[in-house]
């Protein structure tokens, strides 16, 4: 069984080791100075971002075309397990200390309460629906994942300290499956169905995406990939789309109640396969698209909006091309060029108030963060903070033998 680091390891790439983006792991902005980014991770953030939302876009598309939905299953098979396993890995060094929280409200709470907002407003306005409630115990549409995300990480801690936390964060999900009375405030649902492959990432290590990058994985991952494509075409008129939502039980689902448990293991093994599949194919080295993948909670957040206005202002349905096989083809590169540029760093700069706010008028001085301040300006005081740093990397690597 995996154990949870208690701090992030070298990356698995042949890459220095590397900081991780403000939307996966809070930390202390002179370390996001002082540290280069490991282009492996910002691939693999880019690359599922633009799954998020090309599938997003085959939403309205879907229905008439069996190929299509086929597509949209293998897709929704893994590509929300991919990015929560990987906000998960880059989670591990969250211990609750007061800079790690205060990174918590300014990068997941202000943006949540934001869009939140942002999202029923724009309804009303553009779908001139005035009776759509805000409520920041509904999430709508995409903020779920801000909510989940501030749940997760919060409760890192604990999946930190007990013996076994994926046996236990899966029991969990597999109980969330079939009890329809879970609260459908903060979308509980999803939150606890998908809290194993956070978990799982909390107990990854860096040899572990260096295994899935062999080239035998690499090659294996193909076949599977097409197995699973077929399989898909196969279950469109026989399973439920609804699963891997992961926002039902199984009694919601029309189904009996010891299917809901059953499912969630299915589906939980699948979408780790195609996870490895995934990631085995994601580049290493630095693209085009590395310096992207800082900014995915921008793509993420601000994708909706285009394609939820195509939608309520009725595009899908006043042009019947879009739902031809070139149709779909035109709007899944729409969407990926879409994502691509809200990613871009002009955008990121233009959200950070939102999505990177300071805030320092908010919290209290951090004690601890200004003694180590005055111990380094001290005489000496760089040589003591070195040593110091050494004796707390040896308390905790013999912590995690």
């Amino acid at each position: 069984m995996f154990r949870a680091a208690s701090s992030p390891s070298s990356p698995p790439s042949r890459a220095p080791r590397t900081a991780p983006s403000p939307e996966q792991a809070p930390g202390a902005a002179a370390e996001r100075r002082t540290q280069r980014r490991d282009a492996f991770f910002d691939n693999a953030k880019y690359l599922a971002i633009v799954l998020v939302a090309v599938a997003h876009s085959w939403e309205p598309l879907k229905g008439v075309s069996r190929v299509l939905q086929a597509a949209y299953m293998f897709v929704y098979a893994f590509h929300m397990p991919a990015f929560i396993l990987v906000s998960g890995y880059f989670s591990r060094s969250f211990d609750g200390s007061p800079a790690r929280l205060k990174r918590l409200v300014t990068g997941i709470v202000v943006p949540y309460v934001v869009f939140e907002t942002a999202y029923p407003l724009f309804k009303r306005v553009v779908d001139h629906d005035t009776d759509v409630p805000i409520s920041l115990l509904d999430p709508y549409y995409l903020t779920w994942f801000l909510c989940a995300l501030f749940i997760w990480r919060l409760t890192t801690p604990i999946w930190k300290a007990v013996r076994h936390p994926l046996p236990l964060a899966l029991g969990i999900a597999m109980l969330a499956s079939l009890t329809p009375g879970v609260s459908t405030d903060l979308d509980l649902q999803r939150v606890l169905q998908f809290l194993p492959y956070f978990v799982l990432g909390l107990c990854m290590k860096p040899e572990y995406f260096r295994m899935v990058r062999r080239w035998s994985v690499r090659l294996a991952a193909l076949p599977v990939a097409a197995v699973a494509l077929v399989f898909s075409y196969w279950a469109v008129p026989r399973m439920n789309a609804g699963w891997l939502y992961h926002r039902d039980s199984a009694q919601e689902l029309g189904v009996p109640w010891w299917v809901g448990p059953v499912m969630q293991l299915a589906l939980f093994g699948c979408s780790l396969v195609l996870t490895a599949c995934f990631l085995s194919w994601v580049p290493g080295r630095t693209t085009w698209f590395t310096g992207l993948g800082a900014g995915t909670l921008c793509g993420y957040l601000l994708h909706g909006f285009f394609l939820k206005g195509a939608d309520y202002r009725g595009v899908f349905d006043h042009y019947p091309s879009l739902h031809t096989p070139l149709g779909a083809i035109a709007v899944s590169l729409a969407a990926a060029v879409g994502v691509t540029l809200l990613c871009s760093p002009p955008v990121r700069r233009l959200l950070r108030p939102v999505t990177e706010p300071r805030m320092d008028w908010a919290f209290k001085p951090d004690a601890a963060a200004e003694a180590r301040a005055r111990r380094a300006q001290a005489p000496g005081g760089d040589r003591s903070r070195a040593q110091a740093d050494v004796r707390e990397k040896g308390v905790r690597e013999k912590a995690d033998a």
